[in-house]
Order: C-alpha cells, then sequence, then structure tokens
C-alpha cells in the first residue's frame, strides 16, 4: 500500500510539474535571419490570458436591403455623421455602439431616451467625432492598420473609458533644485517606462509634438561630428521604446536588429509599421483627442488640466496585433467606408516619403528619424 501511495504521489508530482512547466514557459520565436538576434519571446501563459481580452463579440445578422425605408436623415433627426447608411444599417451599427462602449447603459449613455436627437449628453459630442476618427483611420492609414482596421471596440472592449488612454504628468519633485532636474526621470512606480529610472512622459514629446526620435549618432569621433542629443533626450528615447515594447508585448529586436538598431536596411518590416503608427497616433491626438476634450467634465482631465489621448496600448493592450489581427471588417464594413473629407491639420509628411503608402523605400527612412 504504502508503494501504491508513493508511486501515486511521484506520478501526480510529475503531471504537476510537467503542466506548471509548460503553462508558464517561455517559447522563443524566430522573426529573422538567424544569427541576427531577431527572436522574440513569448510566456505561454500571457498568451493564453490575451485569447479572453483579444475575444469579439458576435455580430448580429445583416439585415437584407430594404428599398421601402426612408433615408436616414428621413428617419431620424439631427445625424450628423453616418449619413450614407440605410436605416437598417444604422440601427445595427448604433447597437454594436452600445455593446462595444457602455453594455450596461446602452443607448442611455449618449442619448437621452425621451429625445434621442438631443445633443446635451457629451458623451454623444464625442462619439460623434470618434466615430469620424475611426473612418479616418481605416481609409487614411492603412499604412499602418492595412485592411484590417479598427473599430470603436478595438480600443474600449465594452468600457465607457478605455484601457491605455494617458495624460501629461506632473513632476512632484521638479522643485526639489537640491537634487538638480531630474527631467522626469528617478520616479519610481511608473508603469509606462516599465519602472525604470528612464523619464515618466516620452508620450508628450513623440506622439503629440513633432520631436525627432532618433538619438544615435552615424558618425564616430563625436568631436568632429557632434551628435546634437543630449543624454537626457537619449533617456526619453529609450523611455519611449520600452513603453512601445510593453504595449506590443515585445522585443526591442521586433523591429530593430539588435547588432544596428539605427539602420533601416538590417530593420524588420514592423519598424516600417511603427513609423507610421507613431505618426497615425500624433495626428490622431492633435486633431480629434485634444480638441475633443472641450467636450468632456473636469473629472476627465488629468492632473494638468489636459484630456485623455491616444497611445500605442490603447489598441494593442499588450498583444503585437491588436486584437490578435482579426478584422471585424465584415461585420462593420460601414466603418469602411470614406466618411467626410479630410480637414488640413498642419501635418507635414517628411520629404521624399509618402506617409500613408504601405511600403517605404529603406534608403529613404534612412535619412528620417524614426
Amino acid at each position: 500500500m504504502i508503494r501504491i501511495v508513493v508511486t501515486l504521489a511521484l506520478l501526480i508530482g510529475t503531471a504537476l510539474g510537467t503542466y506548471l512547466h509548460f503553462a508558464g514557459r517561455t517559447v522563443a520565436v524566430q522573426s529573422g535571419y538567424r544569427g541576427t538576434g531577431s527572436v522574440q519571446m513569448y510566456k505561454s501563459a500571457t498568451l493564453r490570458a490575451g485569447e479572453e481580452s483579444n475575444a469579439i463579440p458576435e455580430a448580429d445578422p445583416i439585415d437584407d436591403p430594404d428599398p421601402s425605408l426612408p433615408p436616414v436623415s428621413k428617419k431620424f433627426k439631427n445625424v450628423q455623421v453616418l449619413n450614407d447608411l440605410t436605416v437598417l444599417e444604422f440601427s445595427r451599427l448604433m447597437g454594436a455602439f452600445a455593446t462595444w462602449v457602455a453594455p450596461e447603459d446602452g443607448c442611455d449613455y449618449c442619448h437621452n431616451p425621451d429625445n434621442l436627437a438631443s445633443d446635451e449628453k457629451y458623451t454623444k459630442r464625442v462619439a460623434r467625432r470618434m466615430i469620424q476618427m475611426v473612418r479616418h483611420i481605416n481609409n487614411d492609414w492603412k499604412a499602418h492598420v492595412a485592411d484590417t482596421g479598427v473599430t470603436c471596440w478595438t480600443c474600449h472592449r465594452g468600457r465607457a473609458v478605455p484601457t491605455g488612454d494617458w495624460y501629461s504628468r506632473i513632476d512632484e519633485q521638479e522643485d526639489a533644485r537640491i537634487l538638480g532636474n531630474k527631467h522626469h526621470a528617478y520616479t519610481p512606480g511608473m508603469t509606462v517606462n516599465g519602472n525604470s529610472a528612464l523619464p515618466y512622459d516620452p508620450l508628450s514629446s513623440y506622439l503629440v509634438n513633432d520631436v525627432d526620435i532618433r538619438v544615435q549618432g552615424t558618425q564616430a569621433l563625436a568631436e568632429q561630428f557632434p551628435n546634437p542629443n543630449s543624454i537626457a533626450k537619449t533617456k526619453t528615447t529609450y523611455s519611449l521604446m520600452i513603453y512601445m515594447a510593453k504595449s506590443l508585448g515585445v522585443n526591442c529586436n521586433y523591429c530593430h536588429s539588435t547588432r544596428t538598431f539605427a539602420n533601416w536596411t538590417q530593420s524588420t518590416p514592423q519598424r516600417v509599421t511603427a513609423w507610421h503608427g507613431i505618426r497615425m497616433v500624433r495626428e490622431l491626438n492633435t486633431d480629434f483627442l485634444i480638441p475633443v476634450a472641450e467636450q468632456l467634465p473636469a473629472y476627465r482631465m488629468g492632473p494638468l488640466g489636459d484630456g485623455p489621448k491616444l497611445a500605442c496600448a490603447s489598441c494593442h493592450k499588450g498583444s503585437f496585433k491588436p486584437l490578435a489581427g482579426v478584422s471585424m471588417k465584415k461585420d462593420y464594413e460601414e466603418l469602411w467606408r470614406p466618411g467626410e473629407p479630410k480637414r488640413d491639420t498642419g501635418y507635414v509628411s517628411p520629404p521624399n516619403v509618402e506617409v500613408h503608402n504601405a511600403v517605404v523605400p529603406a534608403e529613404t527612412l534612412m535619412k528620417q528619424t524614426f
């Protein structure tokens, strides 16, 4: 009996140990040529946890066209966007918005139930602009989102306030001049920079302001070929890179070659996608998120009085592709139809680079900042 008990204990222990080993093991995936260090490390448990967060709600059936129904503008009042939809498409999409953004409050989250045409709720005014933003991304930023595109679910995922938004931060110790100017660094507990000693607000510099990101020199002998970038700026750049890697759940060499981080010809195609993504997020913040903050109540503002803004984590949420790369276009192609003409935001593309092309020549990118 003792021998049987011991044998069973060993078998159970072996099985449990094997399960724990494979459940928590790290998987290495080769993403480039061998010897270039292009390897991504993934934890099995983390990947499985992402499956739930990347799940997509089941879409309602698409109604058959009914030409007898009047246009949206005749059926509903004060429809300022989505006027190109049929009544059936419009109603179905409104139901999806409720599921994506406010599953508990439903339509009442944006609308006065006694007067659906009213704009009295700020949530309705904001949602109107966000719909325009989604269509703009899907039509004008294919260089980053390709044909996969985005919907409200990509960021919100059943929450009225999506995770991944950010605000400018106050440096609580900025007045402690006896320690010198910290340049927003050496502050513990900041997840943006991976809890490192790097600056904790790299997003304001690069995802709102058009600041050059590259800091590595391209020539040896600094006294002969001076590099204008400071150590403080270098720290801010690396803080941004840590943020991007954490947001996508990848290593630095997901985009860069470990042999030569600055060299575009030895970088992966994902670096080109990220190059477009930085400029897309910068434009969305300046053209949509910052202006729409005027509609928000005071409690939705950050400590410096600014509204929430977008960044990589808003869509990716720890996955190298939002929603694991699954597109919702087949169920909601209305959000891929061209919306209003894009208004001029003052954004100027770098010389000799078509920002909205899917591929940018490496020899051109080598002359540009990240």
